[in-house]
């Protein structure tokens, strides 16, 4: 099958005319060209050569007039940009491994051996670029049948491969997932059975293939073959305890672990935003350790979204996750995702709201993306009451804010104005005071103004028998 009409861009000729000049053969490979197959698009090229990678970019570079190449001499690879392209220069290789690393002995080799060492079938495809049969698809191991069939399925035997560099044990599920494809019974097995061989890679790349996943439309289906081949159990098994429900006397509870993955996906449908994903991922983790049965309330899991937010960062931590604002953000929306699902439960006080809006601050909406995905009822009437009690309490929300200007506040009387009014160096009874005004306000005692804090402070002081200076 010929692909000439598909490689119409002036850098795939440029390449092939450079290469021709150079006596070597050189392909399109791997993802560029499943994409390509596909309908995807893609700006990331790969290109493989019958010589020298760096050497071939170089050569290419000056032929398209660019000036600036990247090399890694280390790794034997060059790169540069092209408009809104990347691409990518190495020489064919083989490979070879030891058990105990991921880091293959390298020897330069054929384009059968570059196809050999190729994780799956439908990254293994590649595209002619030398003249004499420019687009022509070299198919070894039949990938262009399985993107027809939609399966993820390895060149040679998958626990070899698998065994070899087990960080394409995540790639197969992460391909899996954002295609949409299945993974055939023999690899499924092999990742069951190599799923410990995950130990040996770095958080640093498990964490970045999961992302990957996360950040698909549908990752719900990606989690749940992590969790059946037992390989999130190597790096997650917080979320693998989600798993199971349940009964006794009669009485059960919901399995947390599939509610989780419709809350993740119910949020995906709203937002990109991975840490809001990841918000939802981590939203009921703690329910496990807090899980407790009486007869008189059942099941209950008191205290969860508290010991929650205190297992964020030990997990974002482990996973090598960013221990910066966005695992602050992830910690606060576990530990108020109960908050306005209290409040479609009760009479909406203009206080409750007040207190809520200080609390998530900027992260008010989020919060309620987040809320608003945690009602996975089967019940579509209860679904619709809590839907049509959260309209309320946006409604309160928007009245409020507008009205006090909450959010984020810091009370308006400042510990230096304290000092300078009463004439008392730093000491409790300041702390006191701002507490009692920010109180005062939440409160709806005094508005969030200067003015009426300003004369609630002179009352507070003459009470602590402060005077005025």
């Amino acid at each position: 099958m010929n692909y000439e009409n598909a490689l119409k861009h002036k850098v795939f000729k440029a390449i092939g005319k450079t290469a021709d000049g150079r006596g070597e053969r050189a392909f399109v490979i791997g993802g560029y060209v499943r994409d390509l197959i596909i309908g995807r698009p893609s700006n990331d090229i790969d290109v493989v050569t019958e010589g020298k990678g760096i050497d071939l970019a170089k050569a290419v570079a000056k032929e398209l007039g660019i000036k600036h190449v990247n090399v890694f001499k280390t790794y034997g690879t060059a790169m540069f940009n092209y408009g809104n392209l990347e691409i990518e220069f190495v020489g064919a290789r083989k490979e070879s491994y030891a058990r105990e690393s991921r880091k293959p002995i390298v020897e330069d080799g054929t384009l059968e051996d570059d196809q050999n060492r190729r994780d799956f079938t439908i990254n293994a495809m590649a595209l002619s670029l030398n003249s004499k049969n420019y687009g022509e698809l070299i198919d070894p191991f039949n990938g262009l049948r399985d993107i027809d069939l939609g399966v993820i399925r390895t060149p040679l035997d998958p626990d070899i491969t698998f065994s070899d560099d087990p960080l394409r044990m995540m790639r197969a599920v992460r391909f899996a997932t954002q295609l949409g494809f299945t993974i055939v019974p023999e690899s499924l097995d092999a990742l069951k059975r190599n799923a410990e061989r995950l130990d040996i890679i770095s958080m640093e790349r498990i964490h970045t293939e999961l992302n990957k996943i996360i950040l698909t439309q549908k990752p719900g289906k990606g989690f749940k073959i992590l969790a059946n081949t037992g390989l999130l159990a190597r790096f997650f098994p917080e979320m693998v305890a989600l798993q199971g429900a349940e009964k006794r006397d009669g009485i059960g509870h919901k399995d947390n672990f599939f509610h989780t993955l419709q809350v993740l996906e119910n949020v995906c449908a709203k937002s990109d935003d991975l840490w809001l994903r990841w918000s939802a991922i981590m939203h009921d983790i703690a329910k496990p350790p807090t899980k407790r049965f009486d007869k008189k309330n059942g099941w209950t899991f008191h205290g969860h979204e508290d010991k929650g937010a205190r297992m964020v960062p030990v997990i974002f931590s482990r996973l090598k996750l960013p221990m910066d604002a966005k695992m602050k953000f992830v910690q606060k929306l576990v530990l108020l995702h109960l908050r306005p699902i209290a409040l479609t439960k009760e009479i909406v006080t203009d206080s409750a709201i007040r207190r809520l809006l200080n609390e998530a601050g900027d992260d008010i909406d989020a919060l309620m993306i987040l809320c608003r995905a945690d009602i996975t009822s089967k019940n579509e009437a209860k679904v619709s009451r809590y839907l049509k009690n959260y309209d309320i309490v946006v409604k309160k929300l928007k009245e409020v804010e507008g009205n006090d200007s909450v959010r984020n506040f810091q009370p308006p009387v400042t510990g230096e104005m304290i000092m300078n009014t009463f004439g008392i160096p730093p000491s409790r009874p300041i702390g006191d005071i701002k507490k009692a005004i920010k109180e005062a306000i939440l409160e709806g005692d005094i508005k969030n103004d200067p003015d009426e804090a300003f004369d609630l402070m002179l009352t507070l002081g003459a009470e602590m028998g402060l005077k005025r200076v």
